[in-house]
């Protein structure tokens, strides 16, 4: 797993730690973690304060470690441009709007069209209601005459 981390010296101890700020979820998703601090076990040479990537593996043992700078100037190549968002990243955010507000109204849609059906047997049983109430009430008065006679 990829880790965006911060060097720092442990004021306790004095060994260099490295302080998590972010975690890899997948290709281009980031969780933002910092309440995560890794020992530095190898001897090292890392200044306080640098960013750096570091891999590690399913032990969580440090795989490698490598300068941020380059992959940080990267993502800001790819995503802005003179501080104005990339083209790009803009037409592929409403592409994805527009399909979840597609989504959306189709789900809208649906749920209007079973809030109908909803309505009309509720109004339907009502009616059957009625109709029993009716009949029963004729049950009784044919039962009445009959009692009568």
């Amino acid at each position: 797993m990829l880790y965006l981390a911060q060097v720092q010296i442990n004021p306790d101890s004095a060994e260099v730690q490295l302080q998590v700020l972010a975690r890899q979820e997948s290709e281009y998703v980031w969780e933002v973690d910092n309440s995560e601090t890794l020992p530095l076990t190898k001897e090292s040479s890392l200044c306080a304060g640098v960013l750096i990537l570091v891999e590690m593996n399913q032990d969580r043992q440090i795989v490698s470690i490598q300068d941020a700078k380059e992959w940080v100037l990267s993502i800001l190549q790819q995503y802005m441009t003179k501080n104005a968002i990339n083209p790009q990243f803009i037409e592929t955010e409403q592409s994805k709007v527009e399909k979840w507000r597609q989504e959306i109204t189709a789900q809208n849609l649906e749920l209007n069209r079973r809030a109908l059906e909803i309505e009309t047997r509720r109004e339907q049983l009502q009616e059957l209601e009625q109709e029993l109430k009716r009949d029963r009430e004729e049950l009784d008065r044919l039962q009445e005459q009959l009692s009568n006679q």
